[in-house]
């Protein structure tokens, strides 16, 4: 396997570059290689192999890709290496099992080119996704993401995890790449959403992978996309996240303590004093988490400013 050491020349700037991350896709590489290449013939199609165990980077190099490696394994450290290396004014970022229709990609590649966008999104869901995939907790899944996503952002995006996506180099450039794995396209959206990139969406035909199995485990990878959700919300919006959690401390030490006082209205007395003691801690949680998310919404908000700043640094670059 070649390893990705200094010794390895840059890769040359270009106008368009059709990235695709691969792990294990030799029969359907090549077939999607060809395809981009056909609709998109400016552009230099790229594929990153994550430690594939068949002939998936010889497959791809054959077909005229080139052809780099990434040996962290899993989606978003691909990911990360591809934004670093590449240099381009638009990336097309799609998977390698042949799964989304190459007829979408010049209409998405023109949308950024002519700066009418940072990201746009091919979406699967408003079209054939549902029909094609048989797999009825992916499905839910879909769902379920993209209806937390659109209530914590207050947006009305339909398709959080597609894999098909075109980005301006802004967006490439300025986005810090976290998350190591499938929940890589949670983590995009929700950047985009945050820094107030302008994100258009596209329907896409969605066609059901025919070589081998899905590399979305369903369970541990879902379990996955929910905590980054959770833990993107906590840190792009504590302000909701930690007030909301301090309102059902409070609400919850109420409720142990108007029992309370209303014996002690009837009787005088305090008979469950454990109770009360416990109910005014809970209370006083309630208060320091609803504080710390002021404290950290300031912060965020600082840190808004600055990242504001280093985009309009990057565009006068």
């Amino acid at each position: 396997m070649t390893s990705n050491s200094g010794q390895e020349q840059a890769l040359p700037a270009t106008r368009v570059a059709v990235l695709i991350p691969c792990y294990n896709e030799e029969g359907s590489i090549a077939q999607v290689i060809r395809d981009f290449r056909a609709v998109l013939p400016e552009a230099v199609v790229f594929v990153y192999d994550n430690n594939s165990s068949d002939r998936t980077a010889a497959v791809a190099r054959e077909a005229g890709a080139v052809v780099r490696h990434e040996p962290l394994q899993g989606k978003g450290n691909v990911v990360r290496r591809m934004f670093r290396e590449i240099h381009a004014d638009c990336y097309l970022m799609v998977d390698g099992d042949g799964t989304y229709h190459a007829g979408d990609a010049p209409r998405m590649v023109e949308l950024v080119l002519h700066g009418q966008t940072d990201m746009v999104i091919a979406d699967r869901l408003s079209t054939t996704y549902f029909q094609e995939n048989t797999r009825p907790f992916h499905n839910l899944g879909n769902r379920l993401v993209r209806w937390l996503i659109n209530r914590f952002w207050h947006t009305d995006i339909h398709d959080i995890m597609t894999g098909y996506r075109a980005f301006s180099r802004r967006f490439v450039k300025l986005f810090p790449v976290m998350s190591p794995h499938f929940e890589i396209e949670t983590e995009m959206t929700i950047h985009a959403l945050d820094k107030r990139f302008v994100i258009q969406e596209i329907p896409t035909t969605y066609t059901d992978r025919r070589q081998g199995e899905s590399k979305l485990r369903t369970y541990k990878d879902g379990a996955k996309i929910l905590s980054t959700i959770f833990s993107l919300f906590k840190e792009y919006r504590p302000l909701p996240f930690f007030g909301i959690l301090g309102a059902l401390l409070v609400l919850v030490a109420l409720g142990l303590f108007i029992p309370i006082l209303i014996e002690f209205l009837h009787i005088g007395l305090v008979p469950r004093f454990p109770t009360l003691i416990c109910a005014v801690f809970i209370a006083i949680a309630g208060l320091m988490s609803f504080f710390t998310g002021v404290c950290l919404d300031v912060i965020i908000k600082q840190d808004r400013k600055r990242y504001e700043l280093s985009v309009i640094n990057f565009e006068h670059e």
